[in-house]
Order: C-alpha cells, then structure tokens, then sequence
C-alpha cells in the first residue's frame, strides 16, 4: 500500500514540474525562419568597428543583407560572400538582427556586440539604432514568473512530502 502512495507521489511531481518547466521547444515550433537558401555571419561575435563575413548558400540571385549595425550589404549573384563593417558605436553586449534576402524568401540570424573592447571612433557617428525582433534572449528575468515558477515547485515538493508521509488508521493497526 505504501508502495503505491509514493509512485503516486513520484508520478504526482514529475508531471507538476514537467508542467512548470518553460516550454524550451516553443521557439522551434513556430519559427519561420526555415529557408530554402543557408545564411551565416561569421564571426557571430564581434567588437564594435570589427569587420564580419557574410555567407549565403544555395541563392542564384542576389543576396540583400541588412542590420542595424552595419551598411546593407549586397551579395551579387554567383558570389557567396561579402564583408560589412560593423559600426563604431555598436552596444556592447547588444545582439543586433541580420536578415539575408534571396529572392521572396528572408532569414534572420543575430550578431552580437563583444563587451570590453568598443571603443567609439572620434569623429564617426551612425544614428543607427537596434532592431529589435521576437524572443527570448535579449530579454532579463521577469520577477513575477520567477515567483509563480517557485511557488508551484514548492507546492508540488510540498504535496508529494504530505502524501509520502502521511499514515492513515491502517497504517497504525
């Protein structure tokens, strides 16, 4: 009898934190950015002023790159790459969106901005600022589903205690 009350308990807590636990797949199941061309930027950190390569594969036309950091950028067709500067005033630490245009299709990747080493340029300025897209990590922690997510982990370590410790009158007899 004891036996079932703790895989009860056992079955009780794994299903309470399965459904706590952040949904870590969401960002896959409904990302659009799936193209029939592959993209890169290379290197996918860089300090502000650094210079990035820009790759596209499986495109016959021309390319379009666009960012927040840098000039756009065109890939002729029959070429693979090409180089961007990354502006001088760049964020550290910023991640910054890059999109690759081929033909009707786009795909989005991220660049991030090295913290530590972006010296400003005298005498440069861009007026440039981030483009900001849809996710999860450029965000901070959100104190309130911190709470929530704690609060319901406690309750379910909490219940599965009671239940694996209480004893009932057969117990005792």
């Amino acid at each position: 009898m004891r036996a079932i009350r703790v895989a009860s308990a056992a079955l009780f807590t794994t299903a309470a934190l399965a459904l706590a636990a952040p949904a870590a797949g969401a960002a896959v199941a409904g990302d659009e950015n799936i193209t029939s061309f592959g993209f890169r930027v290379t290197p996918s950190t860089i300090a502000a002023g650094g210079q990035v390569t820009l790759t596209v594969d499986g495109c016959d036309t021309t390319t379009k790159v666009i960012s927040g950091v840098f000039d756009d950028v065109t890939i002729p067709k029959g070429q693979s790459s090409a180089t961007a500067h990354v502006f001088w005033d760049a964020k550290p630490g910023a991640m910054y969106e890059v999109t690759f245009t081929c033909g009707q299709e786009s795909g989005r990747t991220d660049l991030t901005i090295a913290t530590g080493g972006g010296h400003s340029s005298p005498g440069t300025h861009h007026s440039r600022g981030v483009r900001a897209g849809v996710g999860g990590s450029v965000g901070g922690f959100d104190g309130g589903q911190l709470a929530l997510g704690g609060a319901l982990i406690a309750g379910v370590l909490g219940t599965a205690y009671y239940w694996t410790r209480r004893r009932t009158d057969a117990d005792h007899s």
